[in-house]
């Protein structure tokens, strides 16, 4: 069976000298993912072999070599004597990533936290109908981490998140935390970057904390719409907190003003 071809790559010469494309072993990483995810790469089926996919990408059997030891780290395929590189079930799933940077673009902070207000209201909502009193113990105490750890000088974002992840286990559907748990990488640092903003300012700060405290009495209270509302409501002033921040925040984040 002809095996249909993975997604060209840009010459090695280009794209050594585009250094935030990631190395050539990166990028035919990258580029094999892709083919993966994009489901043209059947489970069982078998990638090209090293001397094909060398000449096809233009780089050494050393670089693909490398790639295809990351693909197998990854549980994307698997090496089988005598079969070559086969592509494992369910692969197009695990290989579907987001290839966001949000270091320090609040473009890109902005698509993370526009994805969370997706994902955060019907979370809230959910467990407002179908949280246990445990979840919701759980859900109180992950609150009042976040307020020790501000009162301990830390900037509480695995807290933050951690009050986010207990409101998604309180919705009964393990999907919701398993979502959260793979977008924590992204949310982890939109949050480290939208908390040092509002920590900036003591009023914003005491904002947040009316926010979360609004979205753990909607739960307590079993209303759904008053917790969808207070949960988008969060993240609807946290996208306006951002974009009213001061420019010379994103080059010196963190630093508090009074």
């Amino acid at each position: 069976m002809v095996q249909p071809a993975p997604p060209s790559l840009p010459n090695a010469s280009s794209s050594l000298k585009d250094a935030s494309k990631g190395t050539l072993a990166d990028q035919v990483t990258a580029a094999l993912k892709a083919h993966i995810a994009s489901g043209e790469a059947l489970p069982g089926s078998r990638l090209p072999t090293e001397p094909v996919l060398s000449e096809r990408y233009g780089v050494s059997r050393t670089v693909i070599r490398e790639a295809i030891s990351r693909l197998k780290s990854a549980g994307l395929v698997e090496v089988r004597q005598g079969s070559g590189t086969v592509v494992c079930e369910g692969a197009h799933i695990k290989a579907f990533t987001l290839d966001l940077d949000v270091t320090g673009s609040i473009e890109a902070v902005l698509r993370v936290t526009e994805l969370r207000r997706g994902i955060e209201g019907e979370a809230a909502a959910l467990a407002a109908q179908r949280h246990t009193a445990a979840q919701l113990e759980a859900i109180e105490r992950a609150l009042k981490a976040i307020d020790l750890a501000e009162h301990e000088g830390r900037d509480g974002v695995e807290e933050d998140l951690a009050f986010h992840l207990s409101v998604s286990h309180a919705t009964g559907n393990p999907l919701y935390p398993s979502l959260h748990e793979f977008i924590g990488q992204f949310v982890k640092e939109a949050i480290r970057i939208t908390r040092s903003n509002e920590e900036r300012r003591r009023d914003m700060a005491k904002t947040v904390r009316v926010e979360h405290f609004a979205i753990y009495t909607a739960i307590a209270a079993c209303d759904p719409e008053a917790a969808r509302h207070a949960a988008l409501n969060h993240i609807n002033n946290a996208v306006e907190r951002l974009k009213s921040a001061d420019p010379a925040f994103w080059q010196n984040p963190g630093a508090r003003t009074s």
